[in-house]
């Protein structure tokens, strides 16, 4: 019987409410349905999102 332990568990609770967070302001300022959907698929990718701009960013 071997014990594993995973490490690093609390980055899926801090992804999970940048997510709702991301996912409230989006639908939030949406005009319409669709727009509102839209923001959900944008909240679902905002991490990688905020990564490319920050690289952008860094390596002017």
């Amino acid at each position: 019987m071997s014990n594993c332990f995973q490490k690093g568990g609390s980055a899926g609770a801090v992804y999970g409410l940048g997510l709702i967070g991301a996912a409230v302001y989006f639908i939030g300022h949406a005009g319409g349905f669709w727009i509102g959907v839209l923001g959900f698929l944008k909240a679902l990718v905002w991490p990688a999102m905020l990564v490319y701009r920050a690289l952008e960013v860094l390596y002017q």
